[in-house]
């Protein structure tokens, strides 16, 4: 079954008072009083819920929620509120700078570090950490390349140009079957996992759904057009490593050839797509907006920043011998 015909989820759960105040207003009709933001935690359960659950609106919205509230006014001010306290904490925990080179240097030279969860699944994850693993990522690869998709009005000549090309291999050349998100959905149905869109989003802790309301909010901004960039970027140019680790674990399982199959299409694919990115799309990015390139530096470091609280989750979850998800009863059965 395609994701198209997968039937949407309700409402995500609330995980405090602000994602519950917001499901609670879009429960109602467009233009009902929307809460303040109050106190939170930029990059906690509660925000990053109400944030996503907000973004979704702009992506496929929510069952039996007016589609009116996706430009509510007063629903974009909250929305605002939450973007700013979530950007001033992405910038303040990235060193910054323009030093593009040095960048692009320690991405294609990656640490022990970068690649820790990949390798240890690599080498000695069980198969109930590989599902884990799985239900996180499936959070950020049900939107694969889509939030790409808004910087391409905002780009021109060759950036322009080869970005979209790289986008078509994401959207799987124009074949349906080959979307990469649909090729995500047919891992997740090979590893004995519910391939339906966000369905495991009530599961997934904040750190990886942080990393896809980055996404979001670089993608919905022009202003942030040069950090998107920089995302995609260091997406692809470091993927093709990490796809490579997956690869082996899963042989190593004897996993479902659906499963294999994602991984080693990013292996191939991505390692192209890299010297697209670096070459072809900031090098022209930035000989027509040199002033582009600390947007740039800031998305590849931003990347970085929430790529390693998700490992780090993982990481202090499984060396304490229990499941790094919100709910561990969906656990399959281990080898």
């Amino acid at each position: 079954m395609t994701i198209a015909h997968l039937p949407l989820k309700p409402l995500p759960a609330a995980r405090g008072p602000l994602s519950d105040a917001v499901n609670d207003v879009l429960r109602r009709t467009p233009g009902s009083p929307v809460p303040p933001l109050g106190t939170s935690d930029p990059f906690g359960e509660d925000m990053h819920a109400a944030l996503h659950t907000v973004y979704e609106l702009h992506y496929h919205g929510h069952p039996q929620v007016d589609p009116g509230w996706e430009w509510d006014p007063c629903l974009l001010g909250l929305r605002a509120d939450m973007e700013r306290l979530f950007t001033d904490a992405l910038h303040n925990g990235v060193v910054g700078g323009d030093d593009l080179d040095a960048e692009l240097a320690g991405l294609l030279t990656p640490s022990d570090e970068s690649t820790s969860i990949t390798r240890f699944l690599r080498d000695e994850g069980a198969w109930w950490q590989l599902c884990e693993y799985f239900v996180h990522r499936s959070i950020y690869h049900h939107k694969e390349a889509d939030p790409y998709a808004w910087v391409i009005p905002r780009l021109r000549g060759q950036a322009k140009a080869s970005l979209v090309a790289v986008e078509y291999d994401e959207f799987g050349g124009g074949r349906g079957e080959r979307v990469h998100a649909q090729l995500y959905a047919d891992l997740l149905a090979a590893a004995g996992l519910d391939p339906g869109y966000l369905h495991y989003f009530d599961a997934v802790p904040a750190p990886m759904i942080a990393l896809v309301n980055m996404m979001s909010l670089f993608g919905l901004h022009r202003i942030h057009r040069g950090a998107l960039v920089g995302h995609f970027a260091a997406a692809e140019i470091t993927s093709p490593l990490s796809s490579r680790n997956m690869v082996y674990a899963l042989t190593r399982h004897d996993a479902d050839p659906a499963c294999v199959l994602f991984y080693r299409e990013h292996v191939e694919a991505d390692a192209v797509h890299e010297q697209i990115m670096r070459h072809d799309v900031i090098g022209d990015l930035l000989a027509r907006e040199p002033d582009e390139r600390a947007a740039v530096v800031f998305g590849m470091q931003t990347t970085e920043l929430m790529e390693g609280r998700f490992s780090d989750h993982l990481r202090t979850a499984w060396n304490a011998g229990h499941s790094s998800l919100r709910d561990d009863t969906w656990h399959a059965d281990d080898d």
